[in-house]
This record gives C-alpha cells, sequence and structure tokens, in this order.
C-alpha cells in the first residue's frame, strides 16, 4: 500500500497576501480523496522525531535557536516565514513524515510526503521557506540505522538544492543531483555532485531528453540503495517563481520516467513534493496529484 505522511500542522497560517500557497497542503489530501487515488489508509500522521536524527545533520547551536525562537531577525527573514513555535513544530513533523516515509519506502518500493522537499535549509541556517532538511535528515537516518549506505538525491525542483549540496559536501555516500533553472533562485549556486542549468524557457523535449540521458546513467555509476526524489512542480510555465517552460503533460512525463525507473531498477524511492507555485491554485494541486497517482499506477 501507498503510505503518505500528513498532518493538518502542513497548511500553517500566512499573512494575507503571501506569496508561498499554503492552501495546497490541505488541498491536495482531499483530492487525492475524492477522486479515489487514495484513501484514509493511505494517510499516516507522523510526530516530533528524535532530535538526534535532526542534529545528525544541523548544528546544535542552530536548532536550539530555533527551538527557543532565538533566531536572528535577519536570518528569520531568509526563511521567508513568520517565525513562531507552531512553525518549528511544522517544520520537525515534517521531517518525521519523510523519517517515516523511509521506512514505508523499504517496505513497499515508494512512499510520499504531502509536504517536504526542503533543500534550501544548510547545516546552520535556513532560506527560502525552508528551516530543517527534511531530506537530508533521512539520507542519514538511513545510514545511520544500515538500512542503506549509498544515497542518490534527485533534486527536480526549479530551484537549486543549495542547502542539500552544502551538507554533503565532500561526502562520498551521498550523490546530490540538481536539474533546475539557470536563472532561479538561488543566485549563487552551491556545487552539487551533478548540476545541470536549465536555460529560461526550457521545453518538455529539452527537459526530458537531458534527463532520461542523465539518470539511468548516474544510477548505472553511483548504484544507490535509495533514491530521494524532490518532485516540485515549479517547473511549469505558469509558475511565477520559475523560469521554466514545462506543461503540465510534461511534468508528469517527468514524474513518470523517475518513478518507472526506480520501480524497473528495485531501488526505494521516498518522494517530497517541493515547489509549486501557480497562480491557479488548481494547477499547483493537479501537478502534485499526478505524482501520486502516478504512484498508484506503477508500484502498486
Amino acid at each position: 500500500m501507498l503510505k503518505i505522511a500528513f498532518h493538518p500542522i502542513y497548511k500553517h497560517p500566512l499573512p494575507e497576501g503571501h506569496r508561498f500557497p499554503m492552501i495546497k497542503y490541505d488541498l491536495l489530501p482531499q483530492q487525492l480523496l475524492y477522486e479515489g487515488t487514495c484513501d484514509e489508509a493511505n494517510f499516516f500522521e507522523p510526530t516530533f522525531p528524535k532530535d538526534e536524527h535532526i542534529l545528525a545533520i544541523h548544528t546544535t547551536s542552530y536548532y536550539e535557536n530555533l527551538l527557543s525562537l532565538a533566531i536572528k531577525p535577519s536570518a528569520a527573514r531568509k526563511i521567508g516565514f513568520p517565525l513562531s513555535e507552531e512553525l518549528v513544530s511544522r517544520e520537525r513533523i515534517i521531517a518525521d513524515g519523510t523519517l517515516k516515509c523511509c521506512e514505508f519506502a523499504l517496505e513497499n518500493g515508494i512512499a510520499m510526503n504531502i509536504a517536504g522537499g526542503t533543500h534550501h535549509a544548510y547545516t546552520n541556517r535556513g532560506e527560502a521557506f525552508c528551516m530543517l532538511n527534511d531530506q537530508a535528515i533521512g539520507a542519514r537516518y538511513l545510514q545511520s540505522k544500515k538500512l542503506a549506505e549509498k544515497i542518490l538525491i534527485v533534486d527536480l525542483d526549479v530551484h537549486q538544492g543549495n542547502g542539500t549540496a552544502e551538507i554533503f559536501h565532500n561526502d562520498a555516500s551521498v550523490f546530490t543531483f540538481s536539474m533546475h533553472g539557470a536563472s532561479n533562485y538561488p543566485f549563487k549556486k552551491e556545487v552539487s555532485d551533478l548540476d545541470i542549468p536549465l536555460e529560461k524557457g526550457t521545453d518538455d523535449k529539452t527537459y526530458l531528453t537531458i534527463l532520461k540521458d542523465t539518470l539511468p546513467k548516474l544510477i548505472a555509476k553511483e548504484r544507490p540503495d535509495f533514491i530521494f526524489y524532490l518532485c516540485g512542480v515549479d517547473i511549469l510555465a505558469s509558475d511565477k517563481l520559475g523560469t521554466l517552460g514545462m506543461t503540465l503533460e510534461g511534468c508528469l512525463e517527468r514524474d513518470c520516467f523517475v518513478l518507472q525507473t526506480c520501480k524497473d531498477l528495485k531501488i526505494p524511492v521516498q518522494c517530497s513534493m517541493g515547489g509549486g507555485y501557480s497562480p491557479d491554485i488548481k494547477v499547483i494541486v493537479d501537478a502534485h496529484a499526478n505524482t501520486f497517482r502516478l504512484a498508484q499506477e506503477i508500484f502498486f
């Protein structure tokens, strides 16, 4: 059975007019239930993870400052959300969702987090709506439990996974692959193990050709035991924070290729949703829902 992490805290209240579409975390599970892609049994509610799992990635001083809301105002502004105890709780619960998804993926081949993909979180700071790097925490968790040795992070959000790149810099046990808009935030990129920057307006054919040429070779070379897939839908041409020219159909084909590749090669995969900022919330929800529809179709 496809297991999906979801908690009501995912939909965190924000000031009116805030550009982050927090409502998608409420609408997406509703849509999956309404259309019959999932039922209540597919969902599980994460809690707080053990601090040791977070501290395996993030510095003690940064994490303690988060918990005590002692982050400097300038650092809090870079995160982009009004700092609060509930917001920090939300981020910890998202991380736990990804941790538990790791276990479910080992059992079932795949597991998914309705939220997550917080790839702009560094070891010692947060940025751009990201405070704790859920997939980095998941990667180190798997290794600490000796459930995986070599891990591949496939980051296909339109923004480079700069925090993830910094966390695993010079760590050969976790390979970071980021395919992103060249002119998108972050404007000062970190160095992933493999970065593929894409030009403005990159269309479906160009994008998919590059991905289909790259991913199988990368897997054959690195031979990962486990894959983390950050499946942001901000690659769409309609996305207000993205620069690429992808259609909904192209985004679906991207997900289909990645998930089918994992299934064919019998590599467990954990999916976190990442970004999506199209003006029409229906487009965001449908693009994200496609990933869950494909997971059901391919794995179950």
